[in-house]
Parts: C-alpha cells; structure tokens; sequence
C-alpha cells in the first residue's frame, strides 16, 4: 500500500490532505508514504516534518504519484493530475460532484476507485469522518473574525469613562455547524446574538448558546427537517412569512451571516436587496454560500461589495483554508479514519469492502464506470 499527498493546485486552496501525525499512524499500518515538495507549505508544514514523520519528498505530483496505490486530496484531481494517478488507485478528497458530469466521467474512465468525503452519512460511527461538519466548525468562526474586523464598531458592549460603546447586534441564518459555531465565537467576543433555522431543532442548540431564536413556527416548521438532519425545502408560503419576519430583525442588525446549504441544489436566497438597504451604514453581511448562488442577493464570490447604503457583503471563498493549519489537521484525521477502515489489520494490506454503508455512500466510480446512483449519466 503506497499512499501519495500532491500539492493542490487551486489558487484559492492552502490545505494539505496529510499531516506528520497522520503519515506516521499509516505507516504503522503498513503503508509507504509520498508526499510532493512544497504541499505542507501553506498549512505550515515544512518538507522536514513530513521527512521526520517517515514521508518520502518528491520533487513533482508525477514523481509522487507513481506507484500509489491510495491518493489523498483535498479538492477533486484536475484533468492533468487525472492522467498522472495510476489505475485501480483509490482516491480521497472532497469531490464536489454536482453538476460535474465530466469530471466524474473523466474519474471512471481513468480507472480510478474515487470517494466523495462530502458524502459521508451522518452517522454516530462516521463522526470523526466528517468532513463538512470539520471544515464549517472553521468557516463559521472565520466568518465572525471577519466580520468582526470590518465592522468599524467594537463588538463587545464596553463602559468607560468617556461613555459607553454598545454591543454589536449579530444575526446568524442557518443553525448547522457553521451557524453554530459562529454563534459561540460571536458570543464569545461579546455580541447580542439571534439566530434563525427553518430545523425545529435547531431552536434548543441556538438557546444553549445564548441567543434567541427567530422563525415562525407554524405547523410546516416542526416537520422542516429531514431523516439525516437537513433541511427541507420550504413552500412558498412559509418563506413569504419567514421573509417578512426576517426583514423587519435584519433593519435592526449590525452584522448578518448567512450559512444556509441545502446538498445538490442552488443556496436559498434568504437576504434581499430590500433588506440590505433597510441596513445601517457601517454593517457587515458574511454570506457563507456564496459558491452556491449565495443567500444574499447582492453578494459576489471572492469579494467585497460596499452598497450605496453602506453596507459590506463579504462573499468569501474557502474560509476554512483561511485557517489552513487548523483545517488540514481536521481534514486529515476526516480521512484517515476513512482509509483506517479499508486496510486489514493483519495483513496491513488495503482490504475494501465494498458493501459497507460508508463505502457505497461515498464511493462515486470504480472499474471504468460511475457508481453512485445520485449521480449516474442521463439516458
């Protein structure tokens, strides 16, 4: 069992797929280890640790990549380093298979055995394999760090001798694991919190952070979460209600971040051009899914957009390679507990079974063909 970790080639991407701590629990169970130069580099981890670890440093992704038997990323291979992974590998990363149809079709006819770690189950046994719920954890706090220093106010309420600053009012759209955390960070640094989630659960986690809950809670919405713990689509009914309560709390805001995702389908607009205008200058939106359409109707990826009112819209992307010392050691323990799952531990040999649940949750394609009923080609 060969195992190589290539530098990522996105721009915007500064994880890394393995940490020093992870090579070497994998090369107690057997396996050898590459890893290209420079692919720590960002996360601040040094060719040399990877080498104190037991990691061999190769000088490119071709040099690294021969001869490996499991491939680790963090984002889905690109077409060039498709064509470098040796058949019959099995590749780790973060997929991002909707609407990439060719990037799938590319994946199965070079051979390779592909998993989607955003696909993983929400399931007890599956936890600390969790990939979104490790890298939102971070987004959820950056999200308020930045904020926080674009906001021109001091967050927390402050009594001096001059006078008495006020505390910032914060609203969090979408109580998942990025909502959350960004309610504890927010409260941390001082801020009057509410939240809102269309999840009835979600209304007991908000409070047991110290902020208040906003949502109408109609019938339709003790029945808006689904069996894995998402959230449904709502009707148009129930948005029309939620919108208007939503507007009149957003006037009286300083900062707004919104984190609401819905897997396989474009983010839900939650914040109108009408209600940013209702917003005093100086305030600040953070809008989490703007690489899926964006809940705020005026937000842009990667930027930051100043409206005539005054406002900012923050339209971040990867906000967990923003903190990529922290996400890399997250994501690489996500995916060696997945791997640790696929080796036999008496022959420390790879050992896939293909009928666990985790398996073929997250497995996409495999001996020339896409596997995943969710994604199969169209007649």
């Amino acid at each position: 069992m060969h195992i190589a970790v290539i530098a990522e080639t996105s721009d915007l991407e500064t994880r890394v797929a393995a940490t020093p701590e992870t090579v070497k629990k994998l090369i107690a169970q057997g396996a050898s280890f590459t890893v290209e130069t420079g692919a720590g580099t960002a996360s601040g981890i040094p060719n040399a640790e990877f080498a104190a670890a037991g990691a061999t440093i190769a000088k490119n992704a071709k040099e690294a990549l021969k001869g490996a038997t499991v491939v680790l990323k963090v984002r889905r291979p690109s077409t060039a380093e498709i064509k470098l992974i040796p058949k019959g590998s099995i590749v780790l990363a973060i997929m991002d298979p909707y609407d990439h149809a060719d990037a799938l079709a590319a994946m199965a006819e070079a051979g390779l055995s592909t998993f989607a770690m955003e696909l993983m189950p929400r399931i007890t046994r599956a936890q600390v394999m969790d990939v979104l719920s490790s890298q939102a954890n971070l987004a959820g706090y950056r999200a308020v760090i930045d904020a926080s220093s674009e906001y021109g106010r001091g967050m927390p309420m402050m009594m001096t001798a001059a006078g008495t600053v006020p505390a910032a009012k914060v609203f969090v759209m979408g109580a998942g694991v990025a909502g959350l955390q960004a309610i504890a960070t927010a409260r941390r640094l001082g801020a009057i919190v509410t939240a809102t989630d269309v999840r009835p659960a979600a209304k007991e986690q908000v409070a047991s952070l110290g902020a208040k809950f906003v949502a109408v809670e109609d019938e339709e919405f003790k029945q808006a979460e689904t069996a894995t713990g998402y959230a449904k689509p709502m009707s148009a009914e129930y948005q029309a209600k939620q919108s208007t309560l939503v507007a009149s709390h957003i006037a009286k805001q300083d900062i707004v971040i919104t984190t609401a995702l819905i897997p396989g389908r474009p983010a839900p607009k939650l914040v109108s051009d009408e209600m940013v205008k209702s917003m005093r200058p100086g305030s600040v939106i953070v809008d989490l899914a703007v690489e899926r359409g964006g809940n705020v109707a005026l937000s842009k990826p990667g930027e930051t957009v100043l409206t005539e009112n005054g406002v900012k819209i923050l339209g971040p992307l990867n906000l967990p390679g923003r903190i990529a010392a922290s996400a890399s050691a997250l994501y690489a323990k996500n995916l060696f507990s997945f791997l640790e799952t696929m080796i036999d531990k008496n022959t420390k040999a790879l050992a896939v079974n293909w009928d666990d649940e985790l398996v073929k949750a997250t497995n996409l394609t495999r001996d020339g063909a896409i596997t995943h009923p969710g994604f199969q080609p169209k007649a």
